[in-house]
């Protein structure tokens, strides 16, 4: 497959776009799979790379997987392999959620530590940390994490310094099996986190508060398979609606949620755009150049930090002056050098960029940095002058099936070459 996008700039997007199962949901929920034995069925399963991943990974730690369609079924035996290797954990940071499961189920684990996209460090402290709380001893040793609990885990409270959705997760699929009572406070309340919960709940868990900043699980003996299906993913939703008001378009978003995206569409609404909901998602319509806005991402429900990339193109060629403030992951302005090579106004310092909105871009060979980075060039290569090249185009199939095929359906000139 080629690895680098085409786009020919000049064209507004207008149709409508169907929304996948969420990435950052469907990767979780089969890691968690591995807290049962039997055959635990996965449906609206996205057709992306990091899926294919951590089928592998499961695969290698003794499940037996199987995909057909959107549907995924995972057959999860008695014994488990006990360690997850870097050549695949390196490769996706959602191996780490392994972790949790197979330290409640097994009472040992050795994890890699992972790789994935370049947007910054990401720390593992409040996993280990609250890992250790529920009475893991934990190491790390040539470059794997070491985690063992051989009496079992514990419930205990734990409160995260910051609401970390990885650290947040892996301490509900740990302590879902554990003695006793957990509870999590200031923890991660992004969609994705409340799918898994009602996913480990389906499982035979007893988990109270997901969605608000303190979650409670009581502990149970075992947990039994469960079908389940994968919530819609807000992060494609929100890129189709910036991509609808970078372009001036029309595009009607089936199956986006618009409740999992209230900032970013009151901020769409701001730079000028129509939202309406409608029967199965909802529509964004731009009938002409955005208004700048500013915007500081925090986590849910703040604005994603995920969707930072395209508030930044949008602004790039928006009317007036604006200020984004990155709070979540300081590597996510690499994405801004790239974006200066299309001509773009934007002075990065420290934790904020300040963007002189220009009426539009000029086509410039660009690298991708990570998922969102490479989604984002290619819709500011669609208000670029001539053509735009996005090399590392495998960066986009990690979070968005059929992206070139979606944006050919709504009149954009894009090929792979």
């Amino acid at each position: 497959m080629s690895e680098r996008f085409r786009i020919v700039g000049g064209t507004r997007l207008q149709g409508e776009v169907i929304v996948p199962g969420a990435k950052n949901s469907v990767l979780k929920l089969m890691a968690a799979s591995l807290l049962a034995e039997g055959k635990t069925t996965i449906t609206s399963v996205p057709d992306i790379l990091d899926v294919e991943i951590m089928s592998e990974l499961l695969t290698r730690l003794g499940c037996k997987v199987e995909r057909i369609s959107d549907l995924v079924t995972i057959d999860v035996p008695e014994k488990l392999n006990v360690r997850a290797e870097y050549d695949l954990v390196r490769k996706m940071r959602a191996s780490i959620n392994v972790l949790g499961p197979l330290l409640a189920r097994l009472k040992i684990v050795e994890v890699a530590l992972p790789g994935g996209d370049a947007i910054g460090s990401r720390g593992l402290d409040y996993h280990i940390k609250g890992l250790e709380l529920l009475g893991a001893k934990i190491h790390l040793e040539h470059g794997y994490i070491i985690a063992e609990a051989p009496n079992g885990l514990v419930g205990a409270n734990v409160t995260l310094d910051f609401p970390s959705v990885g650290a947040t997760e892996n301490l509900m699929t740990a302590a879902v099996l554990a003695e006793g009572v957990t509870t999590i406070d200031n923890a991660a309340r992004e969609p994705d986190v409340v799918d898994l919960g009602e996913f480990l709940n389906a499982m035979g868990g007893k988990i109270e508060g997901l969605g608000s900043p303190t979650i409670k699980i009581t502990g149970v003996k075992e947990l039994k398979p469960a079908t389940h299906s994968t919530l819609p993913d807000r992060i494609v939703a929100g890129t189709w609606a910036f991509a609808a008001a970078i372009t001036q378009g029309d595009i009607t978003i089936k199956g986006g949620n618009p409740e999992h995206l209230e900032l970013p569409l009151e901020k769409i609404v701001e730079a000028g755009a129509v939202v309406t909901t409608t029967a199965d998602g909802f529509r964004v319509k731009m009938d002409r150049r955005p208004n700048a806005v500013d915007v500081a991402t925090l986590p849910y429900p703040g604005f994603a930090t995920d969707l930072q990339p395209f508030v930044i193109t949008m602004n790039a060629i928006a009317q007036g002056n604006s200020i984004v403030t990155e709070n979540v992951f300081e590597g996510r302005f690499m994405f801004v050098n790239e974006l200066l090579r299309l001509g773009a106004e934007i002075h990065v310092d420290g934790h904020h960029a300040s963007i002189h909105g220009i009426e539009k871009l000029s086509g410039a060979p660009v690298q991708a940095t990570d998922i969102r980075a490479g989604a984002g060039l290619v819709l500011a290569g669609l208000v670029s002058d001539g053509v735009t090249i996005v090399e590392d185009a495998f960066h986009i199939d990690r979070g968005y099936p059929g992206f070139a095929e979606d944006l050919i359906a709504l009149g954009a000139k894009i090929t792979r070459d």
